[in-house]
């Protein structure tokens, strides 16, 4: 009279695949946005560095102005100033500047 039948549940349970989607479309919004971009940076500034060549205007993660005088495997010597000189390393440097950069300065 009060008590009211229970009924057995139907098998409704998600499958395995179903329970693992969300982490699947995380996981390529993550590649998409983040992952792929860096890569692609990361790429780009390889390409710098080494088409690097002599009398190039460079910048420095350090700010850092100077032209390339001379290119080893893993340094560039930089002259900064007149017969001012200083040796970095190659993933230090940042952009490579158009021509005529420092004497716009």
């Amino acid at each position: 009279m009060f008590i009211n039948q229970a009924y057995a549940a139907t098998d409704a349970a998600p499958t395995d695949l179903m329970s693992f989607l969300p982490f699947i479309v995380i996981f390529i919004l993550f590649y998409f946005m983040l992952i792929r971009p860096q890569m692609k940076q990361a790429k780009a500034h390889k390409l710098m560095i080494d088409s690097l060549k002599k009398d190039d205007e460079i910048l420095t993660n350090g700010g850092v102005l100077g032209k390339v005088v001379k290119i080893k495997d893993q340094f560039v010597t930089v002259e900064i100033a007149t017969s001012t000189q200083i040796y970095i390393q190659k993933q230090s440097i940042q952009t490579l500047l158009p021509k005529g950069t420092i004497k716009s300065i």
